[in-house]
């Protein structure tokens, strides 16, 4: 009987071939003391240390071939900016002096505060940056340990067509390891936010991640199965197992080939209602993904990444450059820039961290609410978001709106900042569309006072469950509570539902709820008519779209609202869906 190992499914798919494991000691790091006359000497030791991390990444990304897409070498040039940052190259050397200790503690204890940091984050994905931290912190440990990461490329022969099995991966050896031609990946760490993650959706990469199992519980050259479909790592394997799996890769193959015919068909159901079928992007590579995936624009732009992994905060024209390639790689296709949306809790560039430690982040000062207390961070952003606007069709989203003072004072910045503009004399869309997120039950319960006064509305369902259950969705402990068919977050749906249709404005939905196609007819007898989803799952919803018989729904959808029993709901969704 075969053993299941589980973990988080990355890049839905099926691969099947031999593990080759990529194994990395834990390094054991101790402080001891320096001399104070050899302390220039360490500071030397770890400054070469670091030369040589940057030199290794060069050699890495000058290994991939170069018809591979720029996007991917992103991730590596993201790393060699890391080895550029004071964070991790200046602080260290000040530790060295300061406590007159040896390169590896110092190193060690600034990966720790910056852990403190990031842990503290309650934006699951800007708290997962931390991975790319540790990539770079264990590169220059493993170069001052003397054992150095491998710079050359391995034996593709022995990589062609294997399952690697690896304690953590980083982009880079994600992307060398790709064009290697393994046939999937699976990680003890990780999680599917982490850039890694990302990475391995944007490449179609079957993969497992935070699994929990170390690489020395599997055998090199074992058989084994990465279903990425249910989570899971096989091996052990029968023969009917085997057989039953290879007759589902074929499958999936052809069903894989079959929806990419659907990237030029509208997303119009079998009864004739059209979805505007949006993706949701925070890297060039999602955007490019989304134009292959014939989205008809993009539902949700992430500014944050802009303000992460540097020493500065990015100014007003770093910020139109970054938007205007967006605009550019669209060609034409409309782009909704969602505004900052960080906490008190997360160290934006250059910014000063503040003294007051938040109880609780998640309630805390953050999105339009750290916004508006610190104008000189947000007044940039709305300047470049608006001149963006002179150059192709732009929305501007504020994030995390709860009452009608925080509405007022967003308003009268963004007036403020047209007027400004206009006395400049520089070019912008006057009436650029202003639309709100609604992932506060606050805001879902008082939809019509936001409908009325915006020109869109977008349901954020990841914060918005997690508010309305008080949950947090991150949390291994409390996960099993976090239920989109929760009787008070449908309802909750509804409400904004019915709001834009009563002011007459677009709803969109770019939570994960939006891409998983469990909740695509549901959604839709419920009204909900524009969804914004990760490029990868674009065609998968579409597919759903274009079978459904929405008329048909409308009265079982009733039901499932007026319930308040969950097992009720679950039944009646699987009836739903079996329609």
């Amino acid at each position: 009987m075969s053993v299941a190992i589980p973990g988080t499914g990355i890049s839905h798919g099926i691969a099947i071939g031999p593990i080759h494991r990529l194994i990395d000691g834990e390094i054991e790091i101790s402080e001891a003391a320096i001399p104070e006359e050899l302390i220039e000497n360490e500071v030397a030791r770890f400054r070469r240390a670091v030369r040589v991390a940057r030199q290794q990444l060069k050699v890495i990304r000058d290994s991939i071939p170069e018809i591979t897409r720029a996007d991917i070498t992103d991730f590596i040039d993201t790393h060699l900016l890391m080895l550029e940052d004071s964070m991790l190259t200046a602080t260290p050397v000040e530790l060295i002096r300061e406590r007159q200790c040896n390169a590896e503690w110092a190193l060690k204890s600034q990966r720790d505060a910056l852990a403190a940091v990031f842990d503290e984050m309650d934006d699951a994905y800007l708290r997962t940056r931390m991975d790319d931290v540790d990539h770079v912190v264990s590169r220059i440990q493993r170069i001052l340990a003397n054992e150095g990461a491998d710079t050359q490329p391995q034996d593709s022969e022995k990589l062609r067509g294997a399952i690697v099995v690896a304690h953590d991966l980083t982009p880079a050896e994600t992307a060398l390891l790709h064009h290697q031609g393994i046939a999937g990946f699976v990680t003890e760490s990780g999680g599917p936010l982490s850039h890694t993650a990302i990475l391995a959706r944007s490449l179609g990469l079957p993969s497992l991640v935070g699994t929990h199992f170390t690489p020395y519980q599997v055998r090199d050259g074992e058989l084994a199965i990465l279903d990425a479909v249910k989570g899971r790592l096989l091996t052990e394997i029968d023969a009917d197992t085997l057989k039953k799996y290879r007759r589902r890769q074929r499958e999936e193959i052809k069903r894989q080939s079959k929806l990419k015919r659907l990237k030029n068909d509208p997303a119009t159901s079998a009864d004739g209602v059209h979805v505007e079928l949006l993706a949701n992007v925070e890297l060039r590579e999602d955007v490019l993904a989304a134009r292959r995936a014939g989205a008809d624009g993009i539902g949700l732009y992430r500014t944050e990444f802009l303000f992460m992994n540097r020493s500065d905060i990015p100014d007003e024209e770093e910020q139109l450059q970054q938007y205007l390639s967006v605009l550019k790689a669209l060609k034409g296709l409309p782009v909704t820039i969602r505004t900052l949306d960080l906490g008190a809790d997360k160290n934006c560039g250059g910014e000063q961290r503040s003294d007051h430690v938040a109880p609780n982040p998640a309630l805390g000062l953050r999105a339009i609410r750290l916004c508006l207390k610190h104008a000189d961070l947000f007044r940039p952003q709305l300047r470049a978001i608006l001149r963006a606007s002179a150059k192709g069709p732009v929305r501007m989203m504020i994030p995390m709106l709860s009452s009608s003072s925080e509405l007022d004072a967003v308003l009268a910045l963004i007036d403020d900042v047209k007027q400004e503009l206009q006395r400049q004399r520089l070019a912008f869309d006057l009436n650029t569309p202003i639309g709100g997120m609604i992932e506060v039950p606050a805001a879902a319960l008082s939809a019509s006072l936001f409908a009325r006064r915006l020109d869109f509305l977008s349901i954020g369902t990841n914060d918005l469950i997690q508010y309305t259950l008080a949950i947090d969705r991150v949390d291994d402990e409390v996960t099993y509570l976090y239920d989109p068919l929760h009787p008070a977050v449908l309802r909750l749906i509804k409400m904004v539902i019915e709001a834009g249709r009563t002011y007459q404005i677009p709803v969109s939905m770019c939570g994960e709820m939006a891409g998983d196609t469990r909740y695509t007819r549901l959604l839709l007898g419920m009204g909900l008519s524009d969804f914004s989803v990760h490029p990868t799952a674009l065609l998968e919803v579409k597919d759903a779209i274009t079978r459904c018989e929405v008329a048909r729904y409308k009265p079982l959808v009733t039901d499932i609202l007026d319930s308040d029993d969950p097992v009720k709901i679950g039944g009646l969704l699987k009836t739903l869906n079996q329609m």
